[in-house]
């Protein structure tokens, strides 16, 4: 199914393009953290006017909103967001910055908006992937486009090689494939979407808790030393799950990852190219080097 929907979302890319809609109006629905005003600039920088629905108690006041169309709407309100986006010529949609998961109660006050209560009971009863897949259905069929960030903000994701001005160690090659094996084969378990590896050997994976608990747990077994490292070499890697939908929750690193895997002693974070994003991209380098961690972005294999 993640295949069938991975090519309609290319043929729709291509069809886009074909007919302009891909020039059409942007909308952005704005959780918390500063991703959706990173949106928002690289959308601006292209020569474009963003529109942004600010999901009221998780985006934040951020400064950028001074110059941008914006409006704010609860979460529980899809009325009021479809109604915004219309009367903003909004005709592409883009998902962006996180949101706290609504107990099943309040989901159920929006039932209306889905076309039964059983599948309601599926999104609520799943993960946050499927609470967003949730809404991209609910939002496609008020006939908006919903696209990732690779369709608009494509300067956002990580490039190849070094960006940071820490080289990594030769030993970290044999790791990161390691690592990203191990990430491509967690895929089918719908797991997280990092892990920390050293030496050959898997210290944790990345869970539902996020990636900056999970370093603090690697920050942990390293002080209880139920691992001893003789060096900082172990590395975070992460990637988009395999046959992911890229509309939906993209994993990212930012100045906070660098401070969790400074902590808990790491060499340096490596990310597929083109899969992750990267939030105050001069900041983290910045914060990197100061570090002495190594930032690199690896092809696919």
């Amino acid at each position: 199914m993640a295949r069938v929907r991975f090519a309609r979302h290319a043929i729709r890319k291509k069809v886009d393009r074909l007919t302009g809609q891909a020039g059409s109006k942007i909308g952005i629905i704005a959780g918390s953290g500063a991703f959706p005003f990173e949106i928002a600039s690289s959308i601006v920088r292209s020569g474009q006017d963003p529109f942004v629905v600010c999901l009221r108690g998780f985006a934040e006041r951020d400064e950028a909103l001074k110059d941008l169309r914006h409006a704010y709407a609860d979460m529980l309100d899809p009325k009021r967001i479809i109604a915004l986006l219309r009367e903003n010529g909004v005709k592409r949609v883009v998902l962006g910055g996180g949101v706290a998961r609504p107990g099943p109660m309040a989901l159920l006050s929006i039932y209306t908006f889905f076309r039964n209560r059983d599948e309601l009971r599926r999104i609520v009863s799943g993960g946050d992937d499927r609470i967003l897949r949730g809404v991209i259905r609910l939002l496609e069929e008020h006939d908006f486009d919903v696209v990732g960030v690779d369709d608009v903000a494509v300067d956002l994701l990580a490039p190849e090689g070094l960006f940071g001005s820490v080289h990594a160690p030769e030993t970290a090659t044999a790791d990161i494939e390691l690592a990203l094996s191990c990430l491509h084969d967690m895929g089918r378990f719908d797991l997280g979407q990092g892990v920390v590896v050293a030496g050959g050997r898997i210290l944790a994976i990345e869970g539902p808790e996020g990636t900056d608990a999970m370093l603090e747990r690697v920050r942990q077994i390293q002080k209880n030393r139920r691992v001893i490292l003789e060096s900082a070499s172990a590395i975070l890697v992460k990637a988009a799950k395999p046959g992911q939908d890229r509309r939906v929750d993209l994993p990212a690193i930012g100045p906070r990852t660098i401070r969790s895997a400074k902590a808990a002693g790491l060499a340096g974070i490596a990310v597929l190219a083109g899969e992750v994003v990267l939030i105050h991209r001069r900041l983290l380098k910045q914060d990197a080097d100061r570090a002495g961690l190594f930032l690199l972005g690896v092809k696919p294999s």
